[in-house]
């Protein structure tokens, strides 16, 4: 009669073992034998004081049953005959001394084993052939095992912990510096910085100002809060500001063309008796000729070149 198998889903693949009820054939001796058993069923012949096998509640003579019914083995082709052991796998059937890895041929009788590409194979040589490598300690994760995997690599559980306080990782937030896996506590502990504005870890990106480190999303512009990590900005008193903002409420106005300076890009202004010029702007009043680097003179609100003021 057939034993079943009984697959357990481990490591993100199936275990097989194989399951032995009692054994279903019946020796009956007269004195038990009922009415409907006096003869087997299909060749009609007595089976009084002879072995004989039930099927639907029918009794079978050993050969009757065996011809009808019996399996062939997978491995060998001989059909497995009812006084053996039927070990039935996916609609396919053994001899128990024929269930054996296809590797070593060591018997997978109620031992774990794994199908590949229909091939079976007990989990030593499963693991051999297919199973993933621990990144930690390079050796094989065996079938059954737990396995974490993180960023396309693969773990013993026990292998999977933080660096710091080697305690497991299991399904917990971790942080990765330099291949090396920590748990949040321990990474905030030993290299966080934590964002001058908010006081909070930074645990990814940030920028740098003032060397300070800041959170992207709180580093932004003092009037309108705007981010300023992608964007020019200009400080004024230790604090940042975006070029919109700062032209309209912190920088000097030109003397000449009214316009903000902002000084962006390395560009040049002028100071003269608290009156600022861009650059481009400093000019004799008269001949405007640019008059940075040289003598000038001024009458009223007016600067002017020395030849032009001499001229006067």
């Amino acid at each position: 009669m057939q034993h079943y198998l009984v697959s357990v889903q481990a490591n993100g693949r199936a275990l097989n073992y194989m399951i032995f009820p009692s054994f279903a054939e019946h020796v009956e001796g007269p004195s038990r034998m009922t009415s409907s058993h006096t003869d087997c069923h299909f060749c009609l012949q007595s089976l009084r004081g002879r072995k004989y096998a039930l099927r639907e509640e029918n009794a079978y003579c050993v050969p009757c049953y065996d011809s009808l019914y019996a399996n062939p083995c997978e491995e060998c082709k001989q059909p497995i005959e009812c006084n053996s052991k039927d070990l039935a796998y996916k609609g396919r059937h053994w001899h128990e001394g024929c269930f054996r890895c296809a590797k070593c041929s060591h018997s997978l009788v109620e031992k774990p084993f794994a199908a590949k590409n229909e091939i079976l194979l007990c989990t030593e040589c499963y693991s051999d052939e297919y199973s993933s490598k621990c990144f930690h300690c390079q050796k094989t994760i065996m079938p059954g095992s737990r396995k974490m995997e993180f960023k396309g690599s693969s773990w013993h559980e026990s292998c999977f912990v933080c660096q710091y306080c080697r305690q497991p990782l299991g399904t917990k937030p971790l942080i990765t510096k330099d291949n090396e896996n920590y748990c949040v506590p321990c990474f905030e502990k030993q290299f966080a910085h934590h964002c001058y504005a908010c006081k909070k870890v930074i645990t990814s990106g940030g920028v740098t100002y003032d060397d300070q480190p800041w959170h992207k999303e709180c580093f932004v512009c003092a009037v309108c809060k705007t981010q300023l990590s992608s964007q020019r900005f200009i400080s004024k008193d230790e604090n940042p500001y975006c070029v919109d903002c700062f032209s309209k409420f912190c920088a000097k106005k030109c003397a000449a063309c009214k316009k903000p300076i902002t000084a962006l890009g390395g560009a040049k202004y002028i100071s003269f008796e608290e009156r600022q010029w861009h650059g481009e702007c400093f000019s004799c009043s008269k001949c405007f000729v640019s008059l940075v680097g040289q003598e000038f003179l001024t009458r009223q609100d007016d600067i002017l070149c020395h030849k032009c003021g001499s001229a006067s």
